[in-house]
């Protein structure tokens, strides 16, 4: 009952409550993030969502956009600004999710949603993780979130569709505040962001 009839309605009110009163703090951001980056706050990408349908994530855009002298972006890490770096290790950068939440895309509790290109990459086991919708923070987020291979990911995931609860979802709910303020996992070893799935 929970999945199919609970975990919806509980994820619409959670969100749009979260939206109202992190208000101010969504102000502050946009204004710091439009001097950072120059007018450019968001940061809107084709992510996976629940079987497999395709829905644009909006995040806030924490990496300008400077380019080298032949056109091409310059590495992460020399695009993250200290504003951006903050936004980022805070984990502040996902809170314009909670719109993809009222809107049906993600839930707050669930596998995270993933690049378009990985569908054709995923065995048949690892699909399963679109039986349920993406989540803002999931079981793989607090078990090591980027410092953990993709295989140990998608185990994590696969097992969350499995065992899917309210008792689970609170448990990961609880452990994701800790994770958030420790900013434990967020880079993959000293990368900014986690290594492509190139497929099994």
């Amino acid at each position: 009952m929970y999945k199919h009839f609970l975990k919806r309605p509980i994820d619409f009110v959670i969100a749009a409550c979260a939206l109202i009163i992190l208000f101010p703090v969504i102000v502050i951001i946009i204004v710091f993030l439009c001097f950072a980056n120059r007018g450019k706050v968001f940061f809107f990408q084709d992510r996976q969502g629940k079987n497999g349908k395709i829905f644009k994530i909006v995040k806030f855009k924490t990496m300008n956009d400077e380019k080298d002298g032949q056109g091409n972006l310059l590495p992460d890490m020399e695009r993250l600004s200290k504003t951006g770096r903050f936004i980022r290790n805070a984990s502040l950068d996902e809170i314009p999710q909670l719109w993809n939440v009222l809107k049906g895309d993600m839930s707050l509790i669930g596998p995270r949603p993933l690049p378009v290109e990985y569908l054709t990459r995923y065995d048949e086991i690892q699909i399963r993780r679109h039986e349920v919708r993406p989540g803002i923070t999931g079981l793989a987020q607090v078990n090591g979130r980027n410092a953990i291979s993709w295989q140990q990911k998608f185990q994590w995931d696969v097992w969350y569709v499995d065992h899917l609860s309210p008792c689970l979802d609170a448990g990961i709910f609880c452990k994701t505040i800790p994770k958030v303020f420790r900013s434990e996992g967020i880079n993959a070893g000293e990368t900014i962001t986690m290594e492509q799935f190139s497929g099994n």
